[in-house]
């Protein structure tokens, strides 16, 4: 994944959820995926609005891969 640091306007704890995501998601690929965004949606205190941003990128850059 890119460099999250460069994304303007991500909260903290939205680029923490990305960067823990992506490790995640690498390093236990037998892992259900709805229930790693959802851990991370959890786990980072994140927004609804950033929930929402999780969801919509994740879940299609994740489908893409399978």
């Amino acid at each position: 994944m890119g460099d999250v640091q460069a994304v303007p306007g991500m909260s903290a704890n939205l680029k923490k959820a990305v960067c823990w995501l992506s490790e995640t998601v690498q390093d236990h690929p037998e892992r259900n995926r709805d229930d790693i965004i959802s851990e991370a949606e959890l786990r980072f205190d994140l927004t609804p609005r950033e929930c929402e941003f999780l969801d919509k990128n994740f879940r299609k850059l994740i489908a893409k891969k399978c």
